[in-house]
């Protein structure tokens, strides 16, 4: 416990130590957005997630970096634990943003980080206010934002998949941007499998070919949900399959 009592503490310190950067960033995000600027802002949030994975003790291996097309891209992928969201911002090597649930928007330094992302916080329990958060999101997208989403709309815990909603694909669909799905394995042994206490992990990030909007433009949506879903579940190692289970909310971190 005193571990990960020490892991949560060295996370703060290491997000307080940012306040300097972050008064940069934002003064770099008044200027007109483009891809260097989006890197600057980017590499604060990506160093600091790959110093607490480090001092966790974890390895992260990432492999089909090359498969990511140039542009704003919508990234969908499996939800394991909490740890995702630093596998991403830590490793994935490109700037991103994330749907995120609006409680998030109460972290101090955190919230800001998030905000020039372009990450859209999402109130699950309000409909019109989770419309207008996608409505937004595909602002973003269309604006060169690339995102990052978790259709099964909560942690799996383990290494099985629940069923991914199509509902935020609408994000890729009317931005028309490439889809990336995305096979993540063995965040959830760093937390979840512990029952809240923080361990080191090795981590098994895979990038699969892109959908480009020439190919699911003639898809319905569950059908595009469907062919994602097989894609990042063959991409783990023990492939166990689905979880039945009930219908999840919105997709968030």
């Amino acid at each position: 416990m005193l571990f990960t009592i020490w892991i949560y503490l060295y996370a703060i310190i290491l997000v307080i130590g940012s306040i300097f950067k972050l008064q940069k960033s934002k003064k770099l995000a008044k200027q007109p957005s483009n891809e260097e600027i989006r890197k600057t802002i980017f590499e604060t949030p990506q160093r600091v997630s790959q110093k607490v994975l480090e001092r966790t003790g974890t390895d992260v291996h990432v492999t089909g970096r090359e498969k990511i097309p140039e542009g704003p891209v919508l990234y969908v992928a499996n939800h394991q634990g909490l740890f995702d969201i630093l596998a991403f911002l830590g490793y994935l090597g490109k700037p991103i943003g994330f749907i995120a649930k609006k409680e998030i928007n109460k972290l101090p330094i955190i919230s800001t980080w998030m905000g020039l992302l372009h990450c859209v916080f999402i109130d699950r329990q309000d409909r019109r206010q989770s419309v207008n958060a996608i409505n937004q999101g595909i602002k973003n997208l269309k604006n060169g934002n690339s995102l990052v989403i978790f259709p099964e709309g909560t942690r799996s815990r383990g290494s099985e998949l629940h069923p991914f909603k199509p509902g935020s694909l609408r994000l890729a669909t009317k931005a028309n941007v490439p889809i990336v799905p995305v096979t993540i394995d063995g965040t959830y042994k760093m937390l979840e499998e512990g029952k809240g206490r923080v361990k080191g992990s090795t981590i098994h990030m895979t990038i699969h070919h892109p959908i480009m909007p020439e190919t699911y433009q003639e898809l319905k949506s569950s059908d595009l949900a469907e062919k994602i879903q097989h894609i990042v579940q063959d991409g783990l190692p023990n492939n166990k399959g689905i979880i039945e289970d009930a219908e999840v909310a919105v997709e968030t971190p």
